[in-house]
């Protein structure tokens, strides 16, 4: 990118786009990221933005058709909701959603310079002095992403900014510490600029120092435009040579993609063997994977068998193992799951359950009330909570739509999950609602029933979640990089073809790991999965190692057909909604036995898994110690329940027969 203009940066700000129209037809749209910046001189105040990248040619940006499979989430203008109708429900996909994409071609260099236009900058870049700029628009209130509208003195309007990561108040009070802003008494979205000079601006600063400008300074950025705003650079750019007929045009270079990559999620370093810390992985030999079962899930008889009169789990360790291996039966959910995300205590009397959920509605309801009680006067002075409520309703409105529990307009349903998310705000203030969290909510209402049950299980869900949804994005980056370790151990050479094809960092596994597989499985399906990796058997990250039964699967047809970035990306989204989940569930058991039975696993990996070794260590040549130990892994997982079922390949085997739960009950 080229260097800003000298002077000294009083203001910077990220993830501010223009949103530019192909003129292809109406029904598409380009996003151009941007850094914003103001610069004092000796002399003069100026404005500047220009792309990220100046050698990206944005004529030859393709475009995303604003559908069902945009990769972005476009707000329409009132000409283009006249024209097109009200969005329907159906047809939300969230920034994570790497479904359609937009592929570049970059610019031809000339003697090291970038081909420049008229002011010597790219075709997006533009600056300007405060002295020649006669007015900024801004957008309505709550409508999408806040920008503003330049607009200079000889009439010429600049292209809208788009600060999708909000801040846009941020700009405006630093420019009047430059110039004088007033509202325009014919429309109060617009601030005129008064011709005084900066002396006479800034003595007139007090008058538009108010306390919200303050405020804004102190919050935090919304997690998910940030996190996901930079995400969507790489889903937004760097592929879709589908669309494309030169194939030079159609893969970037592998160095070039891991910086694109690096600045897309910063921090994510996925290649362990350059990385400083990391244990080298050779190829080890972790035998062959063995044959993996399940059983029925576990029925309400069994359930009551291991409670004794007090109604206290019996055997806590077994009923893990029991739901591990098949899950449960429907009618078992809503008593099992509270036990199973912590808001019950696993030896808790059927008495004190009760007297918790007493206590637990009472603050409930306190919380509720909280948000309930701001009149309509106090919201329009509390934009967070304004932002929280409107992102809300938004998504509530087109989460699992299509199930019979939220579909139709004014379902009760809709109204508890939007009054349990916006008492999520009131109880975890400092993250509030971030998208993709309705996700994580709606299987957990429609099996309890219940706001207050739902609302404690939901909060005992995102305690485990809540890392993927930080603005650092320090969950998302660690477990790629956890992932790319299994991943690399279980087929190395699996991983250096991925490498090949500019798809090491694994980034289309991404939406898997945020909302956990919420948008790969069919409802009923997550149902199970959930539960299944809720027991936290048989080992730490059992959904890293989901990934990888996935990936595996795949690994033949990847490789076979020669895959290339833009396809392997492709066939990966086309899975969603066609997974077995039994088979990938048999897979992921059968690929921790292989790595737990291994005696020469790398510290790394018993890390990941959180595998007790006595033989294993970093320096380790053999993997055995002098008494030939092995790793402490759960055998009696496998040992104790020898029950019927479903095979890895997806057959019932009729001739086992489940042990008598009776004669497995702790006496």
């Amino acid at each position: 990118m080229a260097a800003p203009p000298s002077g000294k940066v009083v203001y910077e700000q990220e993830g501010v786009f223009i949103h530019s129209s192909c003129g292809k037809n109406d029904d598409q749209d380009s996003l151009i990221p941007g850094v914003l910046r103001v610069i004092e001189k000796e002399n003069e105040v100026i404005v500047d933005w220009r792309p990220l990248d100046d050698t990206l040619d944005t004529s030859n940006i393709l475009c995303a058709g604003k559908d069902s499979s945009s990769v972005v989430e476009w707000t329409q203008t009132p000409k283009e909701k006249c024209s097109r109708g009200a969005d329907r429900p159906s047809s939300y996909e969230a920034e994570w959603d790497m479904v359609t994409t937009v592929s570049f071609k970059k610019k031809h260099h000339s003697n090291g310079d970038v081909t420049a236009h008229a002011n010597g900058e790219s075709k997006w870049s533009f600056l300007f002095s405060l002295t020649d700029l006669k007015s900024i628009k801004q957008n309505k209130e709550g409508m999408g992403w806040s920008y503003l509208v330049f607009c200079l003195k000889d009439d010429v309007k600049l292209p809208a900014l788009h600060f999708h990561h909000g801040d846009s108040k941020l700009l405006i009070k630093c420019l009047e510490k430059h110039v004088v802003l007033n509202e325009s008494p014919q429309d109060k979205r617009i601030l005129l600029v008064n011709s005084q000079n900066k002396s006479l601006s800034q003595s007139f600063e007090n008058l538009f120092d108010e306390p919200s400008y303050g405020l804004l300074q102190k919050l935090k950025k919304d997690p998910y435009t940030v996190t996901m705003g930079r995400f969507s650079k790489v889903t937004n750019y760097i592929f879709d040579s589908f669309r494309l007929s030169d194939p030079s045009t159609q893969r970037r270079p592998p160095s070039e993609m891991a910086d694109f990559l690096n600045d897309a999620i910063p921090g994510l370093k996925i290649n362990q063997q350059e990385e400083p810390g990391f244990e080298v992985i050779t190829r080890i030999d972790l035998g062959k994977q063995p044959e993996v079962s399940r059983r029925e899930p576990v029925s309400a008889e069994e359930w009551a068998k291991n409670m004794d009169s007090e109604g206290r789990i019996l055997d806590v360790d077994y009923i893990k193992r029991l739901i591990f291996k098949g899950g449960l039966c429907h009618t078992l959910r809503k008593e099992a799951w509270k036990f199973l995300l912590g808001y019950f205590p696993w030896n808790s009397t059927k008495e004190e359950r009760a007297n918790l959920q007493k206590r637990k509605t009472d603050e409930y309801f306190r919380m509720k009330l909280q948000w309930k009680s701001v009149s309509e006067e106090q919201e329009k002075r509390n934009s967070r909570l304004r932002d929280y409520r409107s992102l809300i309703e938004k998504d509530v409105n087109r989460t699992d739509r299509t199930n019979k529990f939220y579909e139709g307009e004014d379902n009760p349903g809709l109204i508890l999950l939007h009054d349990i998310l916006m008492t999520y705000c009131m109880y975890d203030f400092d993250l509030g609602y971030v998208q993709g969290m309705s996700d994580l909510l709606s299987p957990v209402l429609y099996v309890m029933e219940n706001e207050v049950d739902a609302f404690w299980c939901f909060v005992s869900y995102m305690d485990q979640m809540h890392q993927n949804f930080e603005e650092q994005m320090q969950g998302m980056k660690t477990q790629l990089i956890q992932l790319s370790t299994l991943l690399r151990l279980l087929d190395s050479g699996f991983c250096s073809y991925l490498e090949s094809q500019d798809s090491g960092y694994l980034y289309f596994c991404f939406r898997w790991l945020l909302i956990r597989f919420k948008r790969e499985f069919s409802f009923q399906d997550i149902l199970r999965l959930w539960e299944v990796m809720w027991t936290e058997l048989p080992c730490q990250n059992f959904h890293l190692l989901l990934c990888c039964a996935i990936l595996e699967s795949e690994k033949q047809q990847i490789m076979d057909k020669h895959y290339g970035f833009n396809e392997i990306l492709k066939h990966i989204n086309e899975l969603s909604m066609k997974i077995d989940v039994e088979y990938i569930l048999c897979k992921a058991e059968a690929i921790s036995m292989q790595m737990m039975n291994c005696k020469e696993l790398p510290q790394a990996v018993s890390e990941i898994l959180g595998i007790e070794s006595s033989s294993v260590t970093p320096d380790s040549d053999t993997g055995e110690d002098e008494s030939g130990g092995v790793l402490s892994c759960p055998t009696s997982l496998y040992q104790s329940i020898s029950p019927p079922v479903i095979a890895a390949n997806g057959t019932r085997d009729s001739t086992q027969q489940m042990p008598d739960a009776q004669s497995l009950t702790p006496a």
